[in-house]
């Protein structure tokens, strides 16, 4: 079976795992899950980021990070462009997200980018995901 939207069913991964109290999850691997979990690691949002290839399968493993008081450091992971409906955003029209907490993460013509890095290149292009 086909899978229509494979960031959506990584972000789903990792929302449930994060319900479910998990210490890691593991996702199946493709370059653009690869580039947008480091945006996560980077944004200190998840704890590391590892490619595990074990002979008969490669797959991403991201370990999960919680509060000292056991809550998901990550409060929300939305998609927001989608195949059936395309979000694109100029430079200008970068969301702010919690004052500047928030992560959005962005498919531009210089790669995967988060909020940050996307507005200092002065760059736009497709709205992937918001994360608080």
């Amino acid at each position: 079976m086909t899978m229509t939207d494979p960031i959506a069913d990584m972000l789903t991964r990792i929302r449930n795992a994060l319900h479910a109290g998990q210490k890691r999850v593991d996702i199946p691997l493709s370059k653009i899950k690869v580039d947008i979990a480091r945006k996560l690691a980077d944004a200190h949002f998840i704890e590391a980021v590892k490619v595990i290839d074990d002979g008969q399968r490669t797959f991403l493993r991201l370990y999960l990070k919680y509060s000292p008081d056991g809550k998901p450091v990550i409060r929300e992971l939305q998609r927001v462009s989608r195949p059936g409906r395309r979000a694109y955003v100029g430079s200008q029209e970068i969301p702010h997200l919690r004052g500047g907490l928030g992560l959005a993460i962005l498919s531009t013509s210089q790669g995967i980018l988060s909020d940050r890095e996307a507005r200092a290149a002065g760059v736009g292009g497709e709205l992937i995901a918001l994360v608080n």
